[in-house]
């Protein structure tokens, strides 16, 4: 489960360089944007996480522009779990890159909306 954890989390990390890193460690990454909402709480983006038997990667900017995953590929379709976390148990290079692409775009539609610097 750690190959898995890891290479979701690199994925993630490329894009750590313009949000806050809040949890760096073994089994848990996530990154918030530095947009403080009504709520007086950063904007989510997104994180990776292992559970008990599988691990999960949460990314935000799906759940608030659906657009980004009407084009999943049917395996991905299947590791979707609500509308903002895929799970996967073992490491499947196509996926990931899938889940790379889908994450850059997410990153790009959060900087369209302003909720990340485009510096």
């Amino acid at each position: 489960m750690e190959d898995v954890f890891k290479s979701l989390r690199h994925i993630m990390q490329k894009h750590a360089g313009s949000l806050n890193v809040m949890v760096d460690a073994d089994d848990h990454y996530y990154l918030d944007t530095y947009h403080i909402q009504k709520n007086k709480k950063p904007l989510y983006f997104g994180g990776v996480k292992i559970q008990k038997n599988y691990v999960s990667y949460y990314l935000m900017p799906v759940y608030t522009n659906p657009e980004l995953v009407e084009d999943l590929s049917a395996d991905l379709t299947k590791r979707r779990q609500g509308k903002s976390c895929f799970n996967f148990k073992t490491a499947d290079q196509a996926l990931f890159d899938e889940m790379s692409d889908i994450t850059k775009r997410a990153f790009e539609s959060y900087q369209a909306q302003g909720f990340i610097d485009a510096s």
